[in-house]
C-alpha cells in the first residue's frame, strides 16, 4: 500500500527546477529592465526640467513673470515625475503578468520535456521490475545516443547477463547434486533392506541394519530439504492457481496415520483460499508445517489445528499445535537453516527454513508465535490470486 502513496517524483522535481530557474532568470531580467528604464526616465526628466527652467530667460519676460515661471516649472516637474512613476509601474505590472503567464507555459513545457528525458529511465525501471517478477532472460537493449543513461542501461544489461549465468549454474548444480547425492543413498538403502531380508540376518545384524536405515533416511531427508531450500530461493517461474484449502486437506489426510500413531488429534477449518504459485512447493510448505507440528507435539493428548482463510486481500494458512513451551527469543532462529530448539535434537533443522523460503518465493511471509499453553502457532500470509493477477 505504501508504494501507491503520493510521492515526489524525479519528473516533478525536474519540472519544478525548470520552472524555478526560468522564474529566477525572468525576475532578474525584470529587475534589470526596471532599473535601466528608471535611470533612462530620470535622465529624460532632468533634461526636460532644465529646458523648462530656461524658457523664461529665452522668452525675455520681466521680473514680474518670474514667479509664475517658477510655479509653472514646479508643476511641470511634478507632471514629469508622475509620468515617470506611472511608466515604471505599468512596465513592472505588465512584466510580472507576462512573467507569470510565460512561467506557467514554461512549467508545462518542462513537464513534457522531463517526461521525454526520463523515458529511458522508465524503460529501465520497467525491465527491472519484469525481471524481478519473472526471469533474468530479458534485457533493456536501450537505443539512443551513447550518453549517461545509455551507459546505465548497458551496465544493467551486463549485470543481468552475469546474474542469468549464475542462476543457470545454480540450477544445473542443484540438478546434478540431486542425482549425485540421492543415488548412493538409494543404493545404501537397497543394500541394507536386502541384508535385512537375508536368511542369515541375526539379531545383531538386524539391529545394526535398522540403525543404518534410520541414519540413511535422515540423510535423505536432509539432502531433499537442502535441494528444496535451494530451489525455493528463486521466484516462481510458471505460477498456476492453487487453493490452499485443497493442499492442506490433502496433506492432513495423508498425515492421518502419523497423527493416529502419535496420539494427536488433528482439526481443520479449511475455507477456500486461492493463491497463485507452485503447487509442489506449496504442498511441501504445508507438509513441513504438519510434520513439525507432529514431531514437536505432546507425547499424549496432542492437538493440531489447521486453518485457511482470506483476510484483507491476503491468503492465510495457520498451523497451531500443542507441545512444550517455546521461548519467544528462540522463535526468530527457528526459521534459520539447521537451527533447532535447544531442548531437542529432533529433525534436520530445515523445516521452517523451507517454509519461509517458499513463502517469500510467493511474495509472502511466515511468522510464528508461542502458544499460550505451549507449542507453536505458525502463520503463512500470501497474496490472494486476484491481487496477484492484477496488472502492476
Amino acid at each position: 500500500m505504501s508504494r501507491h502513496r503520493s510521492r515526489s517524483t524525479i519528473r516533478l522535481r525536474l519540472t519544478a527546477l525548470y520552472a524555478g530557474a526560468f522564474l529566477l532568470a525572468g525576475t532578474a531580467l525584470v529587475v534589470s529592465m526596471y532599473v535601466i528604464l528608471g535611470e533612462a526616465l530620470d535622465d529624460q526628466l532632468t533634461a526636460r526640467i532644465g529646458v523648462a527652467g530656461h524658457l523664461p530667460e529665452l522668452s525675455g519676460v520681466g521680473p514680474e513673470s518670474t514667479q509664475a515661471a517658477h510655479e509653472a516649472q514646479d508643476a511641470l516637474r511634478t507632471q514629469f515625475q508622475q509620468d515617470r512613476d506611472d511608466t515604471l509601474s505599468t512596465m513592472l505590472t505588465a512584466s510580472l503578468v507576462a512573467l507569470g503567464g510565460v512561467g506557467v507555459i514554461a512549467a508545462l513545457l518542462g513537464w513534457f520535456v522531463a517526461a521525454r528525458a526520463l523515458r529511458p529511465l522508465q524503460q529501465i525501471t520497467g525491465t527491472a521490475r519484469r525481471v524481478a517478477e519473472r526471469n533474468l532472460h530479458e534485457r533493456i537493449d536501450l537505443d539512443g545516443p551513447q550518453d549517461e543513461i545509455k551507459d546505465l542501461a548497458d551496465t544493467f544489461d551486463a549485470m543481468l547477463e552475469r546474474l542469468d549465468r549464475a542462476f543457470d549454474s545454480q540450477r544445473r548444480f542443484v540438478a546434478n547434486a540431486s542425482h549425485e547425492l540421492r543415488t548412493p543413498l538409494t543404493i545404501n538403502r537397497t543394500l541394507i533392506e536386502v541384508a535385512l531380508e537375508g536368511p542369515d540376518a541375526g539379531p545383531p545384524l538386524r539391529q545394526l541394519a535398522t540403525t543404518l536405515l534410520a541414519v540413511n533416511q535422515r540423510h535423505e531427508r536432509l539432502i531433499d530439504g537442502l535441494l528444496t531450500l535451494a530451489g525455493s530461493e528463486q521466484r516462481i517461474v510458471d505460477p498456476t492457481p492453487v487453493d490452499l484449502a485443497d493442499v492442506a486437506r490433502h496433506v492432513t489426510t495423508e498425515a492421518g496415520d502419523k497423527t493416529v500413531a502419535a496420539g494427536i488429534d488433528i482439526r481443520t477449518d479449511l475455507q477456500p483460499t486461492a493463491v497463485i504459485g507452485d503447487p509442489v512447493l506449496l504442498e511441501r510448505l504445508v507438509q513441513n508445517l504438519i510434520d513439525n507440528a507432529i514431531r514437536y507435539n505432546r507425547p499424549e493428548d496432542g492437538r493440531i489445528t489447521v486453518t485457511t482463510a482470506t483476510l484483507d486481500e491476503t491468503a492465510q494458512l495457520t498451523v497451531d499445535n500443542t507441545g512444550p513451551p517455546v521461548p519467544p527469543y528462540e522463535i526468530p532462529g527457528l526459521f534459520e537453516p539447521f537451527h533447532r530448539l535447544s531442548t531437542t535434537d529432533r529433525g534436520t533443522g530445515l523445516g521452517l527454513s523451507i517454509v519461509r523460503s517458499v513463502a517469500r518465493a510467493h511474495d509472502g511471509e511466515a511468522d510464528a508465535t508461542p502458544g499460550p499453553d505451549g507449542g507453536l502457532t505458525v502463520r503463512i500470509v500470501l497474496p490472494v490470486a486476484d491481487v496477484l493477477s492484477r496488472p502492476g
